[in-house]
């Protein structure tokens, strides 16, 4: 069960990494550049499949972490 932890740990941090950055966006708000601030985005293709195996892999560390945890 460890090795399923250490291998989605692995996973999950080489996904956020190749997450697209919005910190730009984040600092528009800050600055007051608000022309992007309510336009509806949407994830399409490669964004939305990261996004969504982001979240997934999230998920299975949260359950792996607390099943090794009761053990």
């Amino acid at each position: 069960m460890e090795i399923a932890l250490l291998i989605v740990s692995i996973l999950l941090i080489a996904i956020v990494l190749l997450q697209s950055s919005k910190a730009s966006d984040s600092s528009q708000i800050i600055s007051g550049g608000n022309d992007m601030l309510f336009q509806n985005q949407k994830e399409r293709g490669v964004e939305l499949f990261i996004t969504r195996l982001t979240i997934v892999l999230g998920a299975a560390f949260f359950i792996i972490s607390f099943i090794l945890f009761i053990l």
